[in-house]
């Protein structure tokens, strides 16, 4: 029998599976999900799909051009549409917590703050809508994209503490330590912070109680 004829020519002559940059994109973040960004590759990436590598530079050139699909992909999980609420403050500590729930939805976004641009259309939109948001304050321009850049990193450094994974026999460790080292009469400044103590309050609390403090002081309006 000729191997046209066989069921696998018959596979090979048949129409090329289509795909698009979307269902690419997905599949993508499914395994960056389940297994971490270093899992990523154009060939596991075209497994996953059924495909091989070679159908995948249709949409993609290359890893980099996947993985900032990739991000711009989870970007769109938040809407940025409507119109700002005219309360600078409420409206970015919003974007904050919409950019913290990726990172903890998406833990190897952490892994991509530093070697991609995050320049896709949903990121231009993330952006339209801060500046949006800090339209009603009246500084600088140049303030607001700092104060934006600054609030960015700063979600990211908290969402990394709140994701690291000390172990409890480390951090009563840690504690001993402070304990002893405020109670031996040297260090009066750490026992009294330690005495004075505000009680723990949830990662949420935390992490509204510390962007908020530092969008007063990046943003004042100018004299």
């Amino acid at each position: 029998m000729d191997r046209a004829d066989s069921p696998s020519g018959a596979r090979r002559r048949g129409p090329a599976p289509e795909y698009s940059l979307a269902r690419i994109a997905d599949a993508a973040v499914a395994l960056a999900d389940a297994e971490g960004l270093g899992a990523v590759t154009m060939r596991a990436v075209a497994a996953d799909l059924g495909t091989g590598p070679a159908s995948l530079y249709r949409y993609v050139g290359n890893r980099d051009e996947l993985v900032e699909a990739m991000i711009d992909r989870v970007h769109g999980e938040l809407d940025h549409r409507g119109v700002p609420s005219g309360d600078w403050r409420a409206d970015m500590l919003a974007l904050a917590r919409g950019n913290r729930v990726l990172y903890l939805r998406h833990p190897w976004l952490l892994d991509t703050v530093e070697s991609a641009t995050h320049s896709g259309p949903n990121a231009i939109a993330y952006l339209e809508r801060a500046l949006g948001a800090l339209s009603v304050v009246d500084a600088d321009p140049t303030a607001k994209f700092e104060a934006i850049g600054v609030l960015n990193a700063l979600v990211v450094m908290l969402t990394r503490s709140e994701t690291a994974t000390a172990s409890d026999a480390a951090t009563a460790l840690l504690h001993a330590r402070f304990a002893e080292a405020a109670a031996d009469g040297a260090h009066p400044h750490l026992a009294a912070a330690l005495t004075d103590r505000s009680p723990d309050q949830t990662p949420e609390d935390r992490f509204e109680r510390i962007v908020l403090r530092v969008l007063d002081g990046l943003i004042a309006p100018r004299a």
